[in-house]
């Protein structure tokens, strides 16, 4: 499964917790935040001033790469 621009920013960070740390480098405040079930990763860009498709490719990045054990994801 691809990450999209329709995709909810709490479903993308629980299904890829690694994408967590492009939500943090873009200095955007969706970790943690109760909207986050309601928000789709377009709408916290426009929210946030964020390059949606830079945005989208740096998140399938981050989902792609190799997992920890521990890490608890679904990859």
């Amino acid at each position: 499964m691809t990450i999209e621009a329709s995709d909810y920013v709490d479903e993308v960070m629980r299904r890829w917790p690694a994408t967590i740390r492009a939500f943090l480098e873009q200095r955007m405040h969706c970790v943690g935040c109760p909207i986050g079930c309601f928000h789709t990763v377009e709408e916290a860009c426009r929210e946030h001033g964020v390059e949606l498709p830079v945005f989208l490719a740096a998140l399938r990045a981050l989902a792609a790469e190799p997992c920890r054990e521990s890490c608890g994801c679904a990859s």
